[in-house]
């Protein structure tokens, strides 16, 4: 039994894509080479606006089947495996501990770090919510499942607010959450998520820090320095560490970084 942990881009998304694309140039060609409509200039616009839009959308067609690629579990590229297991690195949990990962989707990051801490705990949460329909509890519990990785639990959760007392985990991570949720200031967020971190627990949380989404994140890591926070960095993940600054690019995944530290 092998695991599912998805893709962060759905097929599904770019089969629809593709496929808007063709209805287009089908609609264009319909409309252009038939009597359909009688009207030369409103065929000419009408032919020119579907070619237009199917171009459009057979480019993000073809930009989303190729993140797919390099997302996938089963591909050459593997990025999304080569991102969970070097996040998984930063993490230090002792015999006996508790670790949380906020957005653990397909439980990839929670069981990779479970598996590198098995006399430890690790609890993933997620809301998986109706935008991402594929991913459940059910399904981070089969992929442990077929990890072999029995020292996980999964549970409902909301990164804006944890159901967690304060200081209630030896290490919190998460992966690519938070720039998804809208109207929220993001720092505020990561430290909801670090209020609930152990007095000498560790943190990795990485994300698209870039200043639109976040603001100055290194006045953030100089905050979290002044509060008592020990050996924070904001490391730059494009750099060739988790992808190339080409990919971060065209993936739209500039500004992508790890936070991490020790509270």
């Amino acid at each position: 039994m092998k695991p599912e942990y998805k893709n962060w881009m759905p097929k599904g998304m770019v089969l629809g894509t593709a496929a808007a694309a063709a209805g287009c140039f089908g609609l264009a060609a319909v409309c252009g080479c038939t009597g359909l409509i009688k009207n030369e200039t409103v065929k000419a616009t009408s032919t020119g606006a579907l070619l237009l839009t199917g171009t459009a959308l057979g480019g993000t067609a073809l930009w989303m089947e190729l993140l797919y690629r390099a997302f996938s579990y089963d591909g050459k590229r593997q990025m999304s495996k080569q991102i969970i297991e070097g996040i998984a690195e930063y993490v230090k949990l002792p015999e006996g501990g508790v670790g949380l990962d906020v957005g653990c989707g397909s439980g990839a990051l929670t069981i990779a770090c479970a598996k590198r801490s098995p006399m430890a705990r690790f609890i993933g949460i997620d809301r998986w919510g109706k935008e991402y329909a594929s991913y459940n509890k059910p399904l981070c519990e089969a992929n442990a499942k077929a990890e072999g990785v029995s020292n996980v639990e999964f549970r409902q959760g909301n990164a804006l607010k944890l159901d967690y007392p304060d200081e209630s985990f030896d290490a919190v991570v998460s992966n690519y959450v938070y720039h998804n949720i809208l109207g929220r200031d993001r720092q505020e967020i990561l430290l909801e998520t670090l209020r609930v971190l152990k007095k000498g627990g560790t943190f990795a949380l990485h994300d698209i820090f870039s200043k639109a989404r976040y603001g100055d994140m290194q006045a953030f890591a100089n905050k979290l320095r002044a509060m008592g926070y020990e050996k924070v960095e904001l490391i730059d993940t494009t750099n060739g560490m988790f992808m190339s600054p080409w990919e971060a690019k065209w993936m739209a995944l500039s500004g992508s970084a790890l936070l991490v530290g020790k509270k």
